[in-house]
C-alpha cells in the first residue's frame, strides 16, 4: 500500500543540505533544541511547496497561507516574504536543485525558557527550517483505497484543519485507524457527518460528468484544491460545493485528492466499493489542465 504522500526512494536526499536559522548544513547537523517549541509543543507552522523546472509552483499563495497561518497563533517568522523567498533560493542553489523537488518550510516559536505550553515562555527567535527533498510520487498503481474513520474533522474554533500546524496528531491517529482498515488514506468527516477531507490531501468524486467536493468550512486550506476548483471553472466541468454523504462519495463514478506533493492522485476505492474508474476521465481531464498550469507557471518564472 502507498499514500498520496509516498515518494520514490532517491539517493541524492542523503547528501542534500538543510537551510536551518540562516545557515546552510549537511542533513546531519539539522538539529534544533529540545527545548524548541515545535519539538515539544507542536508550536508552530510549516508549508510544503513543488520546484518544477525552475520555479516554485504558485509561490505567493504559499506564502500567503504561512504568513496567515503564522499571524493566526500570534508567530513572528522573522523575515520578511522577500526575505523567504531569497532563503528558499537559497537552499535550492546549494543543493543544485532545478526539478522534481518537494519543499518543506517550517517555522517554530522557536527555544523556550522551560517545556510548557506559554508562549511567554519563549526566548524570541523564531526557528526556520527549509529541507529540500527530490520526491518523484510513487506509482500507486490503480489509485488509493480509502477509509471512514472516526476521527472527525474540527471547526476553526476547536482546532483549525485550515492552518498548516506542526501539531498533526489528529489527522496521524485518522491514519492509523484507515491503515488498520487495510486502506492507504483515511477519508474524514466533518462534525455532521458530511465528506471533509482525507489526512492529508482534500478529497473530491465524480458522479455523472460533475465534481462534487465539501463546502470547504471544515478540510485543508489547499492551494492545489483552489486550482482544481478554478480549472473546473473554467473548462466547462461543473463542480458543486457542499455537503455530501459518504454513501454519496461512494456511490461515485471516480474520485480523487489533491495535494502539493502528488498534484492529483486517483482514488480506486472507498471502503468496501471498489470505483468504476481510476483514473476516470474527469480526473484525467483535470490532471492535464493541472499539468499545463504547472508549466505555465514555471514560464513565468524564467521570463521574470
Amino acid at each position: 500500500m502507498a499514500g498520496s504522500q509516498d515518494y520514490a526512494a532517491d539517493p541524492r536526499n542523503e547528501t542534500a543540505k538543510v537551510y536551518l536559522n540562516g545557515e546552510i548544513v549537511a542533513r546531519a547537523d539539522a538539529k534544533v533544541s529540545i527545548f524548541d517549541a515545535g519539538f515539544s509543543m507542536g508550536d508552530g507552522v510549516w508549508e510544503g511547496l513543488r520546484l518544477h523546472k525552475g520555479r516554485l509552483l504558485f509561490l505567493e499563495a504559499h506564502l500567503d497561507r504561512l504568513f496567515n497561518g503564522a499571524r493566526a497563533i500570534g508567530l513572528s517568522i522573522g523575515l520578511d516574504r522577500a526575505q523567504l523567498a531569497a532563503a528558499l533560493q537559497r537552499t535550492l542553489e546549494a543543493n543544485a536543485m532545478n526539478d522534481g523537488v518537494h519543499v518543506r518550510l517550517m517555522v517554530t516559536r522557536g527555544v523556550k525558557t522551560t517545556v510548557s505550553q506559554d508562549p511567554r515562555n519563549a526566548l524570541g527567535s523564531p526557528t526556520l527550517a527549509i529541507v529540500a527533498e527530490y520526491k518523484a510520487p510513487s506509482p500507486k498503481g490503480q489509485g488509493l483505497r480509502l477509509a471512514t474513520v472516526s476521527v472527525r474533522c474540527t471547526p476553526a474554533a476547536m482546532f483549525d484543519m485550515r492552518l498548516n500546524s506542526h501539531s498533526r496528531l489528529n489527522l496521524i491517529t485518522a491514519l492509523l485507524e484507515a491503515i488498520d482498515k487495510g486502506a492507504d488514506e483515511a477519508l474524514m468527516l466533518d462534525p455532521a457527518g458530511f465528506v471533509s477531507s482525507c489526512n492529508a490531501t482534500n478529497f473530491f468524486f465524480v458522479r455523472g460528468g460533475e465534481v462534487f467536493t465539501s463546502s470547504g468550512a471544515y478540510c485543508f486550506n489547499g492551494v492545489t484544491r483552489g486550482h482544481v476548483i478554478d480549472l473546473c471553472r473554467e473548462n466547462g466541468v461543473p463542480v458543486r460545493l457542499g455537503d455530501f454523504t459518504v454513501a454519496e462519495a461512494a456511490g461515485a463514478d471516480e474520485a480523487f485528492v489533491t495535494g502539493t506533493m502528488a498534484g492529483l492522485t486517483p482514488v480506486r476505492q472507498i471502503d468496501a466499493r471498489a470505483l468504476p474508474n481510476a483514473p476516470g476521465p474527469v480526473t484525467s481531464r483535470l490532471q492535464g489542465h493541472y499539468d499545463a498550469l504547472k508549466d505555465a507557471d514555471a514560464a513565468r518564472g524564467a521570463g521574470g
